[in-house]
Parts: structure tokens; sequence; C-alpha cells
């Protein structure tokens, strides 16, 4: 366990850090967090957010800017709403059902698709989560999703994330019907971590053109989820911080004292691996 970034930010060029649950939980940002982002841009290089948001990234950078975040901590932002987007697109003409909030609508625009209200019109099914993630469960989806599965259409899911937090609470996420949809026989595609066309993306907003080992092993990961930043960062051949204070704050004891043998245990049991952890991102 390391007490901040800078212990180790000499080892790397490049960060590629989550957002939600390590910069902010949805309510207010983590000043260290930010300290630590700014740090490491003045001293080393460039910082990359890479989020499981299902919204093009100029979105998050608007709702960044009104938690305060300033610009000067990241030089891009990543989203897997932008990676599903360029999934969705390439089905151009297609009749779409839009699973999720009415605020994801502007996702679509200029993708060329038609969006349909009525399940039995549907060629194809782009989840960016729940109606109402305040009241719903997935299990208010099982039979609407049983329908759709046995018509063998497939489901692309802009946010793999199972919950987050928001606040105090842990909420929803699109990841948690993309996982039922699965579940009930359905075709479930996955755009963001821990999948590779998200750290592609990412490594291009890094101005990385080769994707060798020397390159991947100048970049550092930062994230709080086990099954998809540490799983990604593994699955990409990068290094990963982890932040224990995050989704699996729970699972380790006191939330600024993990106890680093039972994050050693559930590390070797999930076949993943962290080069160091840290309770909440800061920089010393």
């Amino acid at each position: 366990m390391i007490d901040g970034l800078g212990e180790i930010a000499g080892r790397y060029g490049a960060l590629l850090c989550d957002v939600w649950g390590v910069v902010h939980n949805g309510v207010q940002v983590f000043s260290p967090a930010v300290e630590a982002l700014c740090a490491f841009r003045k001293d080393h290089g460039p910082v990359v957010l890479i989020t499981n948001a299902p919204r093009p990234a100029a979105l998050v950078e608007r709702q960044l800017d009104g938690l305060n975040m300033p610009r000067e901590a990241y030089d891009a932002v990543v989203t897997s709403g932008d990676v599903t987007r360029f999934a969705v697109a390439a089905k151009p003409g297609a009749k779409v059902l839009h699973i999720g909030p009415e605020r994801d609508l502007g996702f679509y625009d200029g993708l060329g698709i038609a969006l349909v209200d009525r399940d039995e019109e549907a060629e194809l099914i782009s989840c960016t989560g729940f109606f109402d993630d305040t009241t719903q469960s997935p299990a208010d989806y099982r039979q609407r999703f049983a329908g759709l599965a046995a018509r063998g259409l497939t489901l692309i899911c802009a946010n793999p994330d199972i919950v987050v937090e928001r606040g105090d609470q842990l909420i929803w996420c699109a990841g948690a019907l993309g996982r039922l949809y699965e579940e009930l026989g359905g075709e479930t595609v996955l755009a963001g971590k821990p999948f590779s066309p998200i750290y592609d993306a990412a490594m291009k907003a890094l101005g990385l053109k080769k994707l060798g080992t020397a390159d991947k092993a100048a970049v550092l990961t930062i994230g709080d989820g086990l099954y998809t930043d540490i799983r990604g960062a593994c699955d990409y051949g990068l290094d990963a911080l982890f932040v224990t204070g995050g989704i699996h704050a729970a699972d380790f004891g006191p939330v600024d004292d993990p106890d680093p043998a039972i994050v050693a245990k559930r590390l070797r049991q999930d076949a993943l691996a962290a080069v160091a952890i840290i309770p909440r991102l800061k920089w010393a």
C-alpha cells in the first residue's frame, strides 16, 4: 500500500484515470485526487480520464465543470458512450430501441439511425441505463427483456458498470441490464471497461501511436473497480493502481486503512494484479 501517487509516479509517462469513485462520487469532487492528477500532469505527462459513462466526452466534461473540477487536471476524456456510438453508427438506418433515461436521447444525434418506441419494431437495442435508477432494479426489466431476447435482438450496452457510487449510495448502471439480457439468452455487446475498444481509444487520446510493450509500460491506470478498471488494465497489459476506498470499500476493512492482506487475497482469487493499492487517490 502506498500513501500517495507521488511514490510511484516517476515510473510512468502517462495516466489513464477512472472518474466516478476515484475523482468524484457524483455529488462532489475529491480534492486530493484532483491535486494528484494536476501534480502528475505538471511533472510527468498527460492524463486521460477513462470512464464508463454512457455519454459523449463533451457531456462528461460539462458535468466535471459543474462539479468545479479544473480542466488543468486532465488532457482528454474517453467514454464508453463514445465507443458505443461508434458501434451503433455501424448499423446505419437501423431501427433502435432506446433503454435509458430521456436525458440520454442526445446520445444518438447524427448517427443515422431511427429511434423507435415499440419493442416489436426494434432491430437493435441500445441501453444507456435504467429509465429511473432511483426506483428501479433489474427485475423490473426481466419480462420485457425476455421477449426481446427471444426475438434474437442484440443489445449494445453503453456502460458495463453494474453499480456506481452516487454520494453514499450505490446506484444500478446499464451493465446490470446487459448482464440480465445475457442471462435471458440475448446477445450483449459491451464497449467500455474492461474491454479493449475503450483502451484503444484512450491510447489514441494519449497520442501513443504504437501499442507495443514499451509504450504500455509507460502508462499507469487508476481505478476503483476490480472487474472494470483492474480487469481491463490486466487484460490490456497495463499497470494498475487500485483505489480500495471506492465501490469495493466495504470489502477490505476500514475505508482509510484497508487490510493489505485481504486486498491481496481478493486480487489473487480474481486472477488480478495491481502494482500498488491506495485507499483514496492523493499525491502524498
